[in-house]
């Protein structure tokens, strides 16, 4: 049959090849407009990938169906359906005949009204986020860098007694890596349940080390790649990413924030660390990172609702650990709607005094990238932090490109010297501590999964605040006269890569 193939193909004069290349490259062009025109929401993403695709015959079309495709077609990966499941499967376990334990943590933790100055805030979250109520009663303790964190999980995992989850975007088969399985090896030799998830292009490096290898065939711990390719099943999506970080122990101990599983947030002699805070979280917010994480594990597993629903994962977190109300915001590309990204627009347009934000890659949407200048020029104060020197150039570049805009509106930009500035935070008006894994980027705002917290405590906020101001203080403010004066050549290159901001 090839041999046939190439004896044709031979036989075509250089007339007739580019004949079907073309037939072919318009075809490849046509499919990629109809999927366009049908899905696509955001005009100049549209625009763009258009341009590719006809400017680069093959090539664009594949990079199209690669990255480009942002919704996931339920038929194909079932994801929407997966959680629709599972969403379906603890309403039954939350009915009062039900003896599971889900309802009654709940329950007896006490859904809570937000303060009086956030109460327009938090309806708007009660709107778009149902799913995930504000809770009172939970302990926050903010965990600088690595240095905090790794000591923390590792105490956390050598305590546990029945059961250990683990999501992160990146483990490393490094130090770091190593040192947090190996803990969790031990646990589960010891007879407790060790669930490990991992996102697969995220942590590719150690894939490709055979790192997770080590740990098959040990009796209760399971790891898994969380991943939307496929291609048995025609999934070629590479663009859809796990990036939340959720550490959840015994059901009573849990941690999010932005550090990743890997030795950059130790550093060594010749590279600093990583610059991040990260969060340790007890009370009844623990339920919602963990069934966040099994909702997850449920879609990549074969393990069943109702295992995974079980009294012994949702019991134990109802008890009133501290004073703060805090609630649960996911997001992700299956979403009707991109809650992470609205969660952010209304904390700014709903703030009165001021914003404080500190995050690696600032490339918003053009929604959020308004609401920021409508904000400084409503009067609010808005400081934004983000990195000098940046893990990913094009982002660096697309990044700086919104700077003058950003500026003559009045906000105040600080690039932070040193190390990555890799932490995710907000405060605003001194009250509402917004945290998690998601960047103020497109990425995170419109593809990736998801996790940030939402909490509504002045004590939280103020030592919040605390950190970015040492961030601040070890930065540059970018000047408007100055940053205007910049090299043409610097313009161009950043302007060249804010016309693909939309796919970075």
């Amino acid at each position: 049959m090839m041999a046939r193939v190439l004896e044709v193909l031979g036989g075509l004069t250089w007339a007739q090849v580019f004949g079907v290349g073309g037939i072919v490259h318009v075809a490849c062009f046509a499919a990629v407009a109809l999927h366009c025109l049908t899905h696509r929401r955001d005009s100049r993403s549209a625009i763009l990938w258009l341009f590719t695709a006809w400017a680069f015959p093959i090539l664009g079309p594949l990079g199209y169906a690669a990255f480009g495709i942002a919704r996931v077609p339920r038929k194909a990966w079932r994801k929407r359906s997966a959680d629709s499941t599972f969403g379906a499967a603890r309403e039954d376990s939350e009915r009062e005949s039900h003896p599971l334990a889900y309802w009654r943590s709940l329950r007896e933790a006490r859904r809570c009204a937000p303060p009086e100055a956030a109460a327009a805030f938090d309806a708007a979250l009660d709107a778009i986020t149902p799913e995930h109520r504000l809770l009172a009663g939970n302990a926050v303790t903010l965990l600088e860098n690595g240095t905090e964190t790794f000591p923390a999980m590792l105490e956390a995992i050598r305590g546990a007694r029945h059961h250990i989850h683990i999501l992160s975007y990146i483990i490393g088969a490094d130090d770091v890596g190593r040192r947090i399985l190996d803990a969790c090896a031990e646990r589960a030799r010891a007879g407790v349940k060790v669930r490990v998830m991992y996102d697969a292009f995220g942590s590719q490096p150690a894939r490709l080390r055979r790192f997770f290898r080590r740990y098959d065939g040990i009796p209760g711990m399971r790891v898994v790649a969380f991943s939307l390719v496929n291609l048995l099943k025609q999934q070629v999506q590479i663009n859809l990413r796990n990036h939340r970080k959720l550490f959840v122990v015994d059901g009573e101990s849990g941690f999010t924030g932005g550090i990743n599983l890997h030795k950059g947030h130790l550093g060594a002699c010749d590279r600093p660390a990583i610059r991040d805070y990260h969060f340790r979280i007890r009370g009844p917010l623990v339920n919602e990172l963990q069934y966040t994480f099994l909702r997850d594990w449920y879609y990549m597993t074969d393990e069943s609702p109702e295992e995974l629903l079980g009294e012994a994962y949702f019991g134990r977190s109802a008890a009133i650990a501290g004073e703060v109300p805090a609630r649960l915001v996911n997001s992700g590309p299956t979403s009707l709607e991109h809650s992470v990204e609205e969660l952010f627009f209304i904390a700014v347009t709903t703030a009165r005094r001021d914003i404080v934000a500190v995050t690696p890659y600032l490339v918003p949407t053009e929604p959020l990238l308004y609401a920021l200048r409508m904000a400084a020029m409503r009067g609010v104060q808005v400081r934004l932090g983000v990195p000098a020197v940046n893990n990913h150039r094009s982002v660096r570049y697309a990044s700086r490109a919104l700077y003058a805009g950003l500026l003559e509106a009045g906000v105040r930009i600080f690039e932070r010297r040193g190390p990555l500035l890799h932490a995710k935070a907000m405060v605003v008006d001194g009250l509402l501590a917004v945290f998690g894994s998601a960047n103020l980027d497109v990425r995170s705002l419109r593809l990736n999964y998801e996790s940030t917290v939402v909490a509504y405590d002045a004590a939280l906020a103020d030592r919040l605040m605390e950190e970015m101001l040492v961030d601040f203080a070890e930065s540059d403010e970018i000047g408007l006269n100055a940053w205007l004066k910049r090299p043409r050549r610097q313009r161009i290159l950043e302007n060249a890569f804010s016309l693909a901001d939309q796919i970075l």
